[in-house]
């Protein structure tokens, strides 16, 4: 198992080290996932305040940890790989107060390193589903998080934007009338498995995603002494426009591709 679990930390290792370049320069900032999806969330459930300590977990780009630094925040990121970090040192200003490691979420002794600091917050944005093994990361939060302190993570939602989801488009002819309905279909949710996919369009190599259930993650954060105490699932509004009729886009409102949660470390 730990084998397997390796393997496919290396080969997701090197897929995002040769897409670093193509994912910095179409990422860049954000985009509308970014934007309308993820930070509004973000923002309400992390409440990032001026003279906070924050780490942010799989950093990529940098693009969360430059947005909470310009809120007067302290920023610690790491991401495991180092083309990613190249790209979002060179894309920080001098003046932001951000830390940037290259570190692998898998690996205990990496983990280890962060036990030096004591942090009010953690995010980790979009990522939990690109580690092969998140339980080492689970296990470290009430280490480095302050009593009390919170953790939010967002994720594709698992249940509406997994490896299986298909998204449909269907007509019909109800009562004399064309009726254009969008549907999502899905074929697994509740078992565990690993599968490629594209993050971007074009990217030059595909990457593994690995499925959990919901439940997974929030079992993992009660078992190390965390509350769920914040939950929002994200659907773009009716009139967000799509790049192509079946990408996401307002005409799957009634889905939500995002979900963010916040969990609090008990008070001791």
């Amino acid at each position: 198992m730990q084998t397997d679990i390796r393997r496919a930390n290396l080969e997701t290792l090197a897929a995002w080290n040769a897409n670093a370049a193509t994912w910095d320069a179409k990422m860049g900032e954000g985009n509308d996932f970014v934007e309308i999806l993820q930070w509004p969330s973000i923002l309400r459930l992390l409440n990032p305040q001026p003279g906070q300590h924050i780490l942010d977990a799989a950093c990529g780009n940098g693009l969360m940890s430059r947005r909470l630094a310009n809120m007067g925040a302290t920023i610690t990121a790491f991401d495991f790989s180092s083309n990613l970090v190249d790209f979002a040192r060179q894309r920080t200003a001098s003046e932001f107060a951000i830390s940037y490691y290259v570190l692998d979420a898998t690996e205990p002794t990496d983990l280890e390193s962060l036990g030096n600091f004591h942090f009010d917050s953690i995010l980790c944005n979009m990522a939990l589903f690109d580690i092969a093994n998140v339980e080492p990361f689970f296990r470290i939060l009430p280490r480095i998080l302050k009593p009390g302190g919170i953790f939010v993570f967002s994720l594709m939602h698992p249940a509406f934007n997994n490896p299986t989801s298909v998204h449909i488009l269907e007509e019909s002819d109800l009562s004399g009338e064309i009726v254009t309905q969008y549907a999502i279909k899905s074929s697994r949710y509740m078992s565990q498995f690993q599968a490629y996919g594209l993050a971007l369009r074009n990217q030059p190599k595909p990457q593994l995603y690995f499925h959990r259930p919901l439940e997974y993650y929030l079992n993992l954060g009660f078992q190390n002494g965390f509350t769920l105490d914040g939950f929002e699932e994200r659907a773009f509004p009716p009139e967000i426009p799509a790049s192509n009729p079946l990408s996401w886009g307002g005409q799957f409102n009634e889905f939500p591709p995002v979900l963010v949660a916040r969990m609090r470390l008990a008070a001791r």
